[in-house]
């Protein structure tokens, strides 16, 4: 059975907002005392802690981007239908192309089932995501849209995570197992990868997380909640994971995050 859940998502693509048809503009005084003209439709004179706000895509959801090591590229997925994806699929875009706007960027996953979480490995050669693709070709099933117009992010038990390489072919199977496999990123020094889980030894609903090394070995379950962990990311010098977990609500419906310290 296919199980659905909500989760705030945000989009990188400004296409899902209100479209002005004159573009409005302001000035920002820096701290050198430089003038940068700001264009407001993406940049508002309010954001003094933003400066060169560039919008890269232009149309379909866009989100969960994140950086190279070499902070040069990011992988990021996205539901474009003119760019033939109908559902969630990887790609790759390099910041030296400028933006998206009149050139579809490279695709990683190559259209087989939906995908989710991207990450770059070390060494900026091979990238890890999850993908239904070993239960189907096709989209699966889209969950039904919410009343109150929240978005929606299903739970597909056919989630296994996946390494491809640079010209996004599947090289290796990182995690293949029964349930939800997802949310995976790497450590900053390269060594480790958390990811969440509802596979075999925990059930439904039940989500926990999971450490593997990068080449797949020495995996283990790291957290014994039993009701809902997951969303895992490591703080940058690699000494602190913080997750999301339902533990501790009191029989109260909810879910907050949590922060502790790395041990390996």
């Amino acid at each position: 059975m296919t199980i659905f859940r909500p989760l705030a998502i945000l989009f990188l693509s400004v296409g899902l907002l209100a479209c002005k048809s004159n573009k409005l503009y302001a000035q920002q005084q820096t701290g050198e005392n430089k003038t940068i003209k700001l264009d407001a439709t993406i940049h508002y004179p309010q954001e003094k802690h933003l400066a060169h706000v560039k919008q890269l895509t232009f149309g379909g959801d866009n989100a969960e981007a994140y950086f190279s090591f070499d902070d040069g590229k990011i992988v990021f997925q996205t539901k474009n239908r003119a760019w033939g994806s109908y559902c969630d699929q990887i790609y790759l875009f390099p910041f030296k192309d400028g933006n998206m706007k009149n050139r579809v960027p490279k695709l990683m996953s190559n259209g087989l089932g939906r995908t989710t979480c991207s990450y770059f490995m070390p060494g900026d050669t091979t990238i890890l995501y999850a993908s239904t693709r070993a239960v189907g070709a096709a989209c699966p099933p889209e969950p039904a849209k919410r009343t109150d117009g929240k978005y929606v992010w299903p739970i597909y038990a056919g989630f296994d995570i996946y390494i491809a390489n640079i010209q996004g072919e599947v090289i290796d199977t990182l995690i293949k197992s029964p349930g939800y496999n997802a949310e995976a990123t790497v450590s900053p020094q390269g060594d480790k990868i958390v990811f969440s889980s509802n596979h075999a030894g925990t059930r439904g609903f039940n989500f926990n997380l999971y450490k593997i090394d990068v080449d797949g070995t020495h995996l283990e379950r790291i957290t014994y909640d039993n009701t809902f962990d997951a969303f895992p990311m490591f703080s940058y010098d690699g000494k602190k994971l913080i997750f999301s977990s339902s533990r501790n609500n009191h029989n109260q419906h909810g879910i907050n995050l949590f922060i502790a310290d790395w041990v390996k």
